[in-house]
């Protein structure tokens, strides 16, 4: 007789034990944490940047950044804002994990903080399967994508709690479906909250960091 072990099942298990530890330990601060995930070039860095830059003087900010490589471009960038950005090198993984973000935890005063956004490594499929302990998971498409991710994507959309349409300056340039697009999205997490924006204009940008202060003074209450 073959006995068969779920190796994955059982990394996943010990993942979300973990997450639920990062949960508890951000709770007992009042942080709320947000999971940013996206592809490659769909404008996480760009948001981060007008977010903090929007929410300047109203919340108390920090970053973990997601690389593949140990390579400081994006931290760097957060950091010239004022901003602590602590940088986690997954040494090539294609995403983040509990382990990971358990890991960042301590170079934070948690106690000095409102909110913490977790910018994961770009990539479709690996993020959705691992939980960080985050309380909101966001994802960012871009107009540029195509309207054709949420069916091509389905994991990913099913699992976020809100999702950024970014670049929506290119509309009139880019053949993109809106309609079709959010179709796709609704079929899979209906009443999704949704932001359509730009992080070149800033068209957008104020009901998006409403909602995130809003789970901020959330957390707080």
């Amino acid at each position: 007789m073959v006995q068969r072990i779920a190796i994955v099942e059982q990394i996943l298990n010990a993942n979300d034990l973990l997450a639920q530890e990062n949960r508890r330990r951000l709770d007992e601060q009042g942080v709320v944490a947000i999971n940013m995930m996206a592809s490659p070039g769909a404008g996480k860095t760009s948001l981060i940047l007008r977010t903090i830059e929007a929410l300047a003087g109203q919340l108390r900010l920090a970053v973990v950044e997601g690389d593949t490589a140990p390579v400081t471009i994006d931290a760097d960038k957060i950091s010239a804002q004022g901003v602590l950005a602590v940088q986690i090198n997954t040494g090539g993984d294609c995403h983040l994990d509990a382990v990971m973000f358990q890991a960042a935890l301590p170079q934070f005063d948690l106690k000095q903080l409102d909110l913490l956004i977790v910018e994961n490594v770009g990539n479709l499929i690996c993020p959705a399967s691992f939980q960080l302990g985050t309380h909101c998971n966001v994802l960012i498409a871009s107009v540029p994508e195509g309207d054709d991710k949420p069916y091509k994507y389905p994991n990913i959309y099913r699992g976020v709690d809100a999702l950024i349409i970014n670049k929506i300056d290119l509309l009139p340039y880019v053949p993109f479906d809106m309609d079709y697009f959010r179709r796709g999205v609704e079929a899979l997490n209906p009443g999704l909250a949704v932001f359509p924006l730009s992080c070149r204009t800033g068209e957008g940008l104020e009901a998006w960091t409403a909602w995130l202060a809003a789970q901020a003074r959330r957390q707080r209450a």
